[in-house]
């Protein structure tokens, strides 16, 4: 799953409109942003594999710590307290606690058996949709429009940077899939995980989106006045 996590930080704007979309991508993708270091450090293992799915050649030997169940839900606790002693923000609090929990609800979709339900167990889980091409660009893609569909009716631009930098975004994250899909395997497992730490930088993307665009009047809170010390958390 790729572009259905962004979906989901999208929808969740229209969820909790005064969490920054930056903050929203960051819990929507923590699990895929830790990944890489776990990788990295030699905590977790993946395998370039072609012909493992349809989708992707990637096969994820072992990823107990960012992947497992009980593990993501660590992670979504941990992730949404620290925002809530930042923000004191109980919808937003909520919002971001199950933004990353989506993750593993989604990937359970797409993944085949690999995910494990917590770190040293034995039994591993998953739909495995990515053995479906159709199937997945259905289900990656739908979720995606209604993601961006959901976002434009909670915010408008408040100038052509707020124009341009959200088209620019959807325009790289459409690209980027499609390579993934189409493009050559990479490859060995350092390029996958060098490159994946790429994903930290639509972090800082989303809130410079955000901050150059306004709450539409309807979206529950005024335009533009949703802010924590000057700032949409």
């Amino acid at each position: 799953m790729y572009l259905g996590h962004y979906a989901i930080a999208f929808a969740a704007k229209r969820a909790s409109p005064g969490t920054s979309l930056g903050t929203l991508i960051f819990a929507s993708q923590f699990i895929d942003i830790l990944w890489p270091l776990f990788v990295l450090l030699g905590l977790e293992k993946v395998a370039v594999d072609p012909g493992n799915t349809v989708v992707t050649p990637l096969r994820f030997v072992q990823y107990p710590f960012t992947h497992s169940l009980l593990s993501v839900l660590i992670w979504a606790c941990l992730f949404a307290s620290l925002y809530w002693m930042v923000s004191r923000n109980r919808t937003g609090t909520l919002t971001v606690w199950l933004a990353v929990l989506s993750h593993w609800v989604l990937d359970f979709f797409t993944h085949a058996p690999d995910l494990p339900l917590y770190p040293g167990s034995e039994k591993t889980v998953g739909l495995g949709l990515w053995n479906s091409l159709s199937g997945t660009l259905a289900l990656e893609v739908g979720i995606f429009i209604i993601g961006v569909i959901l976002y434009l009716r909670a915010t408008r631009p408040a100038n052509r940077t707020g124009t341009y930098s959200f088209i620019a975004l959807l325009v790289f994250l459409i690209v980027t899939y499609v390579i993934n899909i189409l493009g050559p395997p990479p490859p060995d497992y350092k390029a996958v995980a060098y490159s994946a730490l790429l994903w930290w930088l639509l972090v800082p993307w989303g809130y410079w989106v955000d901050r150059n665009r306004h709450l539409k009047v309807g979206s529950g809170q005024r335009p533009g006045k949703l802010k924590f010390k000057g700032k949409r958390l």
